[in-house]
């Protein structure tokens, strides 16, 4: 009898034991920053940003000249206009100064919002590898452990990186 009590309390506590290390949830981690820049979509749209930017400052240092090539052309001519011709001048080149900052913040805005455009379709991509690599492996979490996130502190969790490659083809 006393053998019994002790066979059941042991294979009580075996599957007690059991289930709470199935309880327990499986977690990896990835540098999601290091998986998106080494996607080539990442690399093509950051060229794609880059040439967009280009644009916008060859623009800016056109109109950035043009104002200098004003502000030189009134200077040497002040002293041959009247006051109100030169006050005009002066109002005139404020107006232009103030256009070229204006579309300095609309280029600004302008890149923000096709890095937006541009970013968005290929980190959802990273995120449907990691999840369907996460699903596949059987891992409840995967935590970001890229540098300066403090997510992740100890990173002995399996690194799914080179699954999550395969999964997105390269």
């Amino acid at each position: 009898m006393k053998y019994l009590k002790r066979m059941t309390v042991v294979v009580v506590l075996f599957f007690a034991a059991s289930s709470f290390v199935n309880a327990q949830s499986k977690t990896a981690h990835i540098n999601v920053q290091q998986l998106l820049s080494e996607m080539s979509e990442m690399k093509s749209a950051q060229e794609e940003l880059k040439k967009l930017q280009s644009t916008y400052q060859a623009d800016i240092e056109g109109s950035l000249k043009d104002l200098q090539n004003k502000y030189t052309q009134y200077a040497n001519e002040a002293a041959t206009k009247s006051d109100e011709e030169n006050k005009k001048r002066a109002e005139e080149l404020q107006v232009f100064k103030k256009n070229i900052d204006d579309a300095q913040v609309a280029a600004q805005q302008e890149l923000q919002k096709k890095q937006q455009e541009l970013f968005a379709p290929i980190t959802e991509k990273a995120k449907q590898a990691i999840d369907k690599v996460a699903a596949a492996l059987g891992y409840d979490y995967v935590l970001d452990s890229g540098p300066g996130l403090g997510v992740v502190i100890v990173a002995q969790g399996k690194d799914i990186m080179a699954e999550v490659k395969k999964e997105l083809g390269f």
